[in-house]
């Protein structure tokens, strides 16, 4: 797609980072478009600063409302690296983002991913459903610069029949809405609308433009170039040619070529420019959102077809006002960005600091309109160095005060950010290094291991780093974590819900439904009130007492030390000064069993790299 100045898109998957540099013979396998799933499976701050355009998924055209699942089987080394998870696992990724529960929450993920990456536009992908207009007009609201309107027949290798046969609606429904909601409240002109589910052939981008899309997506119809035969076995690894498999034995078959997929295109293109000449029409831009273009056909002797009434989805609202209607995108951007003057300074003032790695440290103040305090830093140090190519502590930012959504998202390694104070929501999101470090005033009135100190979902997605505590968290605490180390003395509901690595310690109460979905790294939960057994979710983890001179007896005493050292906690003291009767009060919580398939799956891959 690179070479033919098209987009490919990662999928939520994440990313190998050897494709992010172009290849010795001039390819380039980097995908433009990093899309950002409710699994944030490998999104990190390297992997954002590699986009063109980041995407965030809101839902699939063939499942809405229904999160992706990957069989463990197909989990292989690769896949399990790229998703900090274990080999042979199954991976499920949420229905809802975690951190989206209003408009105002995808406003505030959008602003993040503008804030790490201020060159890639952002993409909000949607379904094509009865009032998804409304929700496009949210989202154009929200600064989104790409609105994808996605239908029922595309993506459907591994859906379940039950949603293929029975969810979702046509991309034609879902574009025409969008188009005409769009330009009845004046937003048409401010955002680029998309669309995909199951494009083929020219003749259907001839029908989305005049719709009002002005992008178009191609998925199944590019693997069919390259050699798919439709067999519906993507599920099970068994891909007869090779393609959507991880199976050594299968992938010898793959036959595919570069030039097919661009051949194809070429022809597409073509069949494009046949059908506009026969229009009249030069310019795609002069075919968007003219629906004067396309009329409802009569079939004859059917009289059940001729019953379907498509005035609504082909009327020109335009023809309805006297106001002049934008009916493409008139702008680059849809940014509407807050000014990120903190960071600006951060940036300035840490520039040699960057450059050269050599320590630095810095001190401000802050207040709570200061939102993403070093976002746009990690983005410009991960785009110079990567994620971890800063050597620890070379960056630390000494902070006082309150400090606005999502502190520290995305946060690399070489930054350590200590704050004085407290924290709204998001600390830490997605962060992949680097140290967070939250404490209260020394001048206090009130306990800070019964009090809030960092809002709800923190460290959602987290792939690395470390984040102190020295009081509560909200909800949703390390939901997705998939190796980030967390220390707090109590959270709300839903705790570490479909982690998948990483270590979290909780010196304190955690809610109900903790460890759901978890398959993968361990949480230590100091329980006083003997009541963890009661309010802990059992399907796939199970609890025990931790070991005395265990290996886990001994990362759980590092962890508690390095929370004293850090945040000066009262808790921690307590807990160190009568180690022997406060183990006793520790859960572990841990994976159910081994993995089965890991054995077998690092055979095969030892067997295949042998050959």
């Amino acid at each position: 797609m690179n070479r033919i100045g098209a987009k490919s898109d990662s999928g939520e998957g994440g990313e190998d980072s050897r494709r992010f540099k172009p290849y010795p013979n001039g390819d380039w396998g980097n995908s433009k478009i990093k899309q950002v799933a409710s699994g944030r499976f490998g999104v990190h701050a390297e992997y954002l600063m590699s986009a063109e355009e980041i995407e965030i998924k809101m839902a699939q055209g063939a499942k809405p409302g229904e999160g992706g699942q990957l069989p463990g089987h197909k989990v292989n080394g690769l896949i399990a690296r790229l998703r900090h998870t274990q080999p042979g696992v199954t991976l499920i990724s949420p229905p809802p983002h975690h951190d989206i529960y209003s408009i105002e929450d995808l406003a505030q993920l959008i602003h993040d991913l503008k804030e790490i990456n201020p060159r890639a536009k952002v993409t909000v992908k949607l379904v094509a459903e009865s009032g998804v207009g409304t929700v496009a007009a949210g989202v154009a609201k929200a600064n989104a610069d790409v609105i994808l309107i996605s239908g029922h027949d595309g993506g459907t290798g591994a859906s379940p029949i039950s949603s293929i046969k029975n969810a979702g609606l046509p991309w034609e429904l879902g574009v025409a809405e969008t188009q005409q909601v769009l330009m009845m409240n004046g937003l048409r002109g401010r955002v680029t609308l998309r669309t995909d589910g199951g494009m083929r052939t020219g003749l259907d981008i001839i029908h989305a433009a005049i719709l009002g899309a002005e992008e178009y997506n191609f998925g199944t119809i590019a693997l069919i170039a390259l050699g798919c035969v439709y067999v519906r076995r993507c599920h099970l690894n068994t891909c007869p040619v090779g393609i959507a498999t991880q199976d050594p034995k299968y992938r010898a078959k793959y036959k595919g070529e570069v030039e097919h997929v661009v051949n194809f295109f070429n022809a597409v293109s073509q069949e494009c420019r046949e059908h506009m000449a026969k229009l009249g029409i030069r310019k795609l831009d002069d075919l968007i959102g003219q629906t004067k273009y396309i009329k409802q056909r009569h079939v004859p002797d059917h009289p059940k077809a001729n019953l379907l009434d498509f005035s609504k989805i082909l009327a020109d609202v335009a023809e309805l006002s006297d106001k002049d209607m934008p009916r493409i995108c008139q702008q680059d951007r849809n940014d509407g960005l807050h000014a990120a003057p903190l960071d600006d300074k951060i940036i300035g003032d840490a520039r040699i600091a960057i450059r050269e790695k050599t320590p630095i440290t810095l001190k401000y103040d802050v207040k709570n309109t200061h939102r993403n305090i070093g976002t746009k830093l990690t983005g410009m140090i991960a785009d110079q160095h990567g994620n971890h190519g800063l050597p620890n502590g070379t960056i630390n930012l000494n902070l006082t005060g309150s400090a606005g959504q999502s502190f520290a998202t995305f946060l690399c390694g070489g930054i350590r950010i200590t704050l004085t104070g407290e924290a709204n929501d998001y600390v830490g999101k997605g962060m992949c290094g680097g140290e967070i470090i939250v404490r209260p005033p020394a001048k206090r009135a009130f306990e800070p291991s019964e009090n809030s100190i960092v809002g709800n979902t923190v460290m959602y997605g987290a792939t690395g780093g470390t984040l102190c505590a020295n009081g509560r968290a909200g909800e949703r605490f390390c939901v997705r974590n998939s190796g980030g180390t967390a220390i707090v003395e109590g959270i709300g509901d839903h705790g570490c819900e479909y982690m998948t690595n990483g270590l979290v310690v909780i010196l304190g109460p955690t809610g109900v439904n903790f460890g759901a979905g978890m398959s993968g790294g361990r949480a230590f939960i100091y329980d006083t009130e003997y009541i963890f057994e009661k309010t802990y979710n059992p399907e796939m983890v199970e609890i025990v007492r931790v070991d005395h001179d265990s290996q886990d007896e001994a990362d759980l005493k590092k962890l508690v030390y390095q929370h004293l050292e850090y945040t000066d906690s009262a808790r921690a003291k307590e807990i160190l000064d009568d180690w022997d009767t406060a183990r006793q009060k520790f859960w572990l919580v841990r994976p159910k069993s081994t993995v089965a398939d890991a054995p077998a799956i690092a055979k095969t891959e030892k067997a295949a790299a042998a050959k």
